[in-house]
């Protein structure tokens, strides 16, 4: 399988995040991308770099408003006197359909969803190498390939259309998706982070042409709290194309792939031209995290089943955090994808 990689994906290096009202070293660390790596390799991919996709595939999914933010916000933060070394809201609107404020410390607040996506000068470039990561497996898919992974950090899925969040900046899988688009009537995405993929959600909520299904960690008492519940269904012409398997912490492998028989039920009624599969690795009974009870040999089974529905699937990275099966579990789940015939 080819996979795509840009060494500028690591600059990103956020020190802290507030979790819980308290700075905590911030998860989301460049080792991350070290670790994935050296997991694709060992699952026998091919590792490319993604070529400079300027920021086309990116706005089709995302507001000028909000990358003209990214691009420019951590300059503008350090002008103030006192600010934190990295762009982080202290105050959020409680509804986004007023005025846009001037001032950074505003526009933080409006286009940061919470305090886990610190900005750093460095944000904006590894953000976008991401994304075009992203761009690239899409494009080797839409050229023949049964399938492509992009390993992307910083991950996507959490981000809006014009609202950063939970380590995310630009929505790698959107990207992905929207990319298809070109080739593909209709495009599924099937989300098995441990966390529900609200960011994506929200981008397509409206849209028929992208079915959105995800696989998490219930949220009721579980990040991302106000996003991942059954009876968000979609809206408009959207409405029926976004569904939602929210899971009960700790569950299992046998859980896991009992939700995914059920993904697969709308997936094939869709029938999609293409699949986006946001891979999260998070999932893991071991995962700092801690939300659900995935095992490594579970991943190579959820890989395997994925790849039963012989669809072009674009592997987008999404969550996974340090810990010393990271690696392994990336492979697993590659294996598994692979040993479909892929």
């Amino acid at each position: 399988m080819k996979a795509f990689y840009a060494e500028e994906q690591k600059r990103h290096d956020p020190k802290a995040f507030l979790s819980s009202g308290a700075a905590q070293p911030n998860p989301e660390k460049p080792e991350r991308a070290e670790r994935l790596l050296a997991g694709a390799i060992s699952a026998g991919c091919t590792i490319g770099r993604p070529r400079n996709h300027g920021l086309g595939p990116v706005s089709a999914v995302h507001t000028p408003e909000y990358l003209d933010f990214l691009e420019h916000i951590y300059t503008r933060w350090q002008r103030i006197e006192g600010a934190s070394a990295e762009v982080m809201p202290n105050i959020h609107p409680i509804a986004r359909n007023g005025s846009y404020p001037a001032s950074a410390v505003g526009q933080a607040g409006y286009h940061m969803a919470d305090t886990a996506c610190p900005i750093s000068g460095e944000t904006w470039q590894s953000a976008l190498w991401s994304a075009w990561s992203a761009v690239e497996a899409s494009e080797a898919v839409m050229s023949g390939a049964s399938a492509a992974y992009a390993l992307c950090r910083p991950p996507g899925h959490h981000a809006f259309a014009d609202v950063a969040g939970g380590f995310c900046f630009i929505n790698n899988s959107a990207v992905a998706a929207q990319a298809l688009r070109k080739n593909a009537a209709r495009v599924a995405i099937l989300d098995v982070d441990l966390h529900h993929g609200n960011g994506t959600q929200g981008i397509f909520y409206a849209r028929p042409d992208v079915l959105t299904v995800s696989v998490h960690a219930d949220p009721v008492r579980f990040y991302p709290f106000f996003w991942g519940h059954a009876d968000e269904r979609g809206e408009g012409p959207g409405l029926g194309y976004n569904f939602n398997l929210p899971l009960p912490r700790k569950s299992a492998d046998a859980s896991f792939l009992e939700a995914l028989g059920v993904a697969f039920q709308r997936i094939r009624a869709f029938s999609p031209d293409a699949l986006v599969v946001a891979l999260g690795l998070d999932a893991f009974e071991g995962d700092p995290f801690g939300g659900l009870s995935v095992t490594t040999p579970g991943f190579s089974r959820i890989g395997e089943a994925i790849a039963g529905l012989g669809l072009p699937t674009v592997i987008v990275q999404e969550g996974g955090y340090l810990c010393d099966e990271l690696g392994a579990n990336l492979t697993a789940f590659l294996t598994g994808f692979g040993g479909k015939g892929r």
